[in-house]
């Protein structure tokens, strides 16, 4: 059974009716040409070797004759010896180069496998410790790409399912309307507007993900009031928590530090934690929100529920694209949006949670960044 870095038969994930393609023949063309050539200077090399040591002895024999002295003698067997250290250390070469040929060879052919879209591909840790080193390298960097391959092939389904929804909606409504199952009333057309406001979010909220994580999102800094700050975002929930029933609380001493950060962007992360929180705490439970300066040159802000809570595998996924959890009916990118805009600026944020006990979820945000 050949080795996995030689698989040569079409992955799982490859489409049906498509040929697997063969790795690229201009790089194993390469490859074959290297090594042919490197082991056409070994044997030119031993060729020399041979020739050279053979010289040796025919000058010293033909130098010194049959009769020679002690101290002829000694230099021949000088000679002879030197020859004979000179074949042992080309063996030990060519030795040398086959031990280190066979992994380098392993790693590029499984190199040519990534690039051809084969994840799967990984190399054994054999041969000199530099090259054992190489293979785990080469291994670990496979398995991050097979992993970030996964997440976006995983964050396709989901776009597309989020999507789905209220696309599936609208069009049971206009072909309704159309039809003439339903009358044009306002409320007919209202009710596709909302659907539309969620597309709006929904592309916007991936957009702005999108920007976040791959460092190209411009925050546009200016010194804050973070007591202010963290005030407003609060009000404009207080009607919201009155409807619910739920008691909203809050405290922001007003001799917090001024801070340099995007007040657009922190007040989304705020409103983020605080509609999860709201929509997770039931009628005459409590949500309080906490600004404080910590002692390592920080601001902290903490929004903490009474609701039902979340188990420790809700709190690994809680961050995690799409993740939804039983009662909620966002599109699953609040939190995660919130962590990248968080470590946009130079911040962390956590969860804690016990079932049944309600959720804290705290993140902080260096004062100088």
């Amino acid at each position: 059974m050949p080795p996995p870095f030689c698989r040569r038969s079409r992955p799982p994930w490859w489409p049906e009716g498509e040929p697997w393609p063969s790795p690229m023949p201009h790089q194993r063309v390469r490859r074959v040409r290297f090594f042919r050539r490197a082991a056409a200077f070994v044997v030119v090399m031993l060729m020399l070797a041979a020739w050279g040591a053979a010289s040796l002895i025919w000058a010293a024999a033909t130098t010194f004759g049959g009769a020679a002295s002690p101290g002829q003698r000694s230099i021949f067997i000088v000679f002879a010896g030197a020859a004979a250290v000179l074949g042992m250390a080309l063996v030990a070469l060519i030795a040398s180069v086959r031990r280190v040929a066979r992994p380098l060879d392993a790693v590029m052919d499984a190199a040519d496998r990534v690039a051809a879209g084969d994840y799967d591909v990984r190399v054994g840790e054999h041969g000199p410790p530099p090259f054992r080193a190489l293979a785990r390298s080469f291994n670990t960097m496979t398995e991050r790409l097979q992993n970030h391959d996964r997440l976006r092939r995983n964050l396709m389904a989901d776009v597309a399912h989020e999507l789905r929804t209220p696309l599936t909606v609208m069009q049971g409504k206009l072909e309704g309307l159309v039809d003439g199952v339903y009358a044009p009333s306002p409320a007919q057309l209202q009710q596709l507007l909302e659907e539309t406001h969620v597309l709006s979010r929904l592309v916007e909220d991936l957009r702005t993900l999108a920007l976040s994580e791959s460092g190209a999102l411009k925050l546009h800094k200016q010194p804050v009031d973070p007591a202010d700050l963290v005030r407003d975002a609060v009000r404009a929930y207080a009607a919201d928590a009155e409807r619910r029933g739920v008691t909203l609380n809050v405290d922001a001493p007003d001799d917090l530090p001024s801070i340099e950060i995007d007040p657009v962007r922190i007040r989304e992360v705020i409103t983020n934690l605080l509609s999860n929180a709201l929509h997770h705490t039931p009628a005459g439970g409590s949500v309080a929100v906490r600004a404080a300066a910590e002692t390592d040159g920080r601001l902290s802000i903490t929004v903490r529920d009474t609701g039902r809570g979340m188990t420790s595998a809700e709190i690994a996924r809680a961050f995690d694209r799409f993740y939804k959890g039983t009662e909620s009916r966002g599109s699953g990118l609040g939190l995660t949006i919130a962590r990248s805009l968080v470590a946009a600026h130079g911040g962390e944020i956590h969860a804690e949670s016990t079932p049944g006990d309600g959720t804290t979820i705290a993140f902080t945000v260096p004062f100088e960044q």
